[in-house]
C-alpha cells in the first residue's frame, strides 16, 4: 500500500509539474532564481567579457526585469543563473524551460511567435556585410565568387539571397558557431565577408586585434526588430516582463542605457560602437509593441 502511494503521489506530482510548464513565476517562486540565457559575442547587446561574466544593453535590461519579478513575487532575495545560448539552441531552451529570459540578440518573426513569446522591441537592427578594409567589397554586388560567413542557425544569408541586389549573386557559405568564429573566418581570410546584424558586426569589430582593418558596407539586407524572449502562452509572466519593459521606455531608463551600450566606451577595451539611435528604434520605444519583423517591415 506504501509503495501505490508513493507512486500515486510521484504521478500527481508530475502532473502539477505539467500544469505548471507555461507558469513562470510558479517555477521561480519555486526554485527561487531566474535563469537567463545570453550569448558570449553579440557586444554590445549581450556578451562576456571574459571573466565569466555576461553584460550588455540587453543583459542590463533583463537584470531589470528580474527585479520586477522579485518585487511581483514579494521575493527580494531571488538568484539571477546565467545560460550561455547560442543561435541554434535559444529557441529549444526557452521552450523547455531551461531558460526563463533569453536576453541576446533575438529577432522577433513570426516563425519564432508560434513557438515562444518576445517583449516589446527593444532595438531595431540592421543586417549588413563587413569585410577587410582593403577588400574592394562595398555592396552586394561585390560578393560574387566570394566567401561569405555567417552564424549557424541565423537567417543572414537567406536575406542576402532574398534580396533584389542578390538574387543572381553567386557566393559561397561559410558557418560559424557563434558570432565570434563568424568574425574569426573574416579576420583569418577564410571569409571575404560576414553577413550579420549592425551591432553584431560593429561589436567584434572594435574587440578585433586591429578594428581599422575593417569596415561595414553594402545595402541594408533587412530591418529587424530585437526583444527578449520568453515562454509563449504565459499571460502572468508576459504582463510582469512586458510592464517591465515598458516602464523603463516610459521613464527614459532605456534611452540611458542605449547611449551607455552604443555610444559611450565599453569594456573590455573601453571602445565605442558609436552607433546613434535610428528614427526606427525612436519610434518602437515611443510606441511599445511586439510585432514581428513581418509586420514591422509593413508601417
Amino acid at each position: 500500500m506504501k509503495k501505490a502511494l508513493l507512486a500515486l503521489a510521484a504521478v500527481m506530482a508530475l502532473g502539477v509539474v505539467h500544469a505548471q510548464s507555461n507558469d513562470t513565476l510558479a517555477k521561480i517562486k519555486s526554485t527561487g532564481k531566474v535563469v537567463i540565457g545570453t550569448r558570449d559575442s553579440s557586444a554590445p547587446l549581450a556578451y562576456t567579457t571574459g571573466d565569466g561574466k555576461y553584460t550588455g544593453y540587453h543583459v542590463e535590461i533583463c537584470n531589470r526585469i528580474v527585479d520586477a519579478i522579485k518585487a511581483d513575487l514579494k521575493m527580494p532575495n531571488i538568484t539571477t543563473e546565467y545560460t550561455l545560448v547560442t543561435s541554434q539552441n535559444r529557441l529549444p531552451l526557452v521552450v523547455n524551460g531551461t531558460v526563463d529570459l533569453e536576453c541576446g540578440s533575438t529577432t522577433n518573426n513570426k516563425t519564432r511567435q508560434a513557438q515562444v513569446a518576445f517583449a516589446p522591441t527593444t532595438y531595431v537592427t540592421n543586417v549588413r556585410i563587413a569585410v577587410k578594409a582593403n577588400s574592394g567589397i562595398n555592396s552586394i554586388a561585390d560578393l560574387k565568387g566570394k566567401k561569405v560567413a555567417t552564424t549557424t542557425g541565423t537567417t543572414s544569408v537567406q536575406l542576402l539571397r532574398k534580396h533584389e541586389r542578390g538574387q543572381n549573386v553567386q557566393f559561397d557559405e561559410v558557418f560559424g558557431k557563434e558570432h565570434a568564429d563568424s568574425f574569426l573566418l573574416l579576420e583569418s581570410g577564410r571569409a571575404d565577408a560576414f553577413v550579420m546584424d549592425d551591432n553584431i558586426l560593429a561589436g567584434n569589430i572594435i574587440n578585433a586585434k586591429n578594428p581599422a582593418d575593417f569596415k561595414i558596407v553594402g545595402e541594408t539586407l533587412s530591418e529587424e526588430p530585437i526583444a527578449i524572449m520568453y515562454r509563449k502562452d504565459d499571460p502572468g509572466f508576459k504582463k510582469v516582463v512586458d510592464n517591465a519593459v515598458t516602464s523603463m521606455m516610459k521613464s527614459g531608463e532605456i534611452e540611458k542605457l542605449y547611449d551607455k551600450w552604443f555610444l559611450k566606451p565599453i569594456p573590455p577595451r573601453n571602445v565605442s560602437v558609436n552607433m546613434a539611435m535610428t528614427p526606427s528604434l525612436k519610434n518602437a520605444l515611443g510606441n511599445p509593441n511586439d510585432k514581428p519583423a513581418e509586420e514591422y517591415a509593413k508601417k
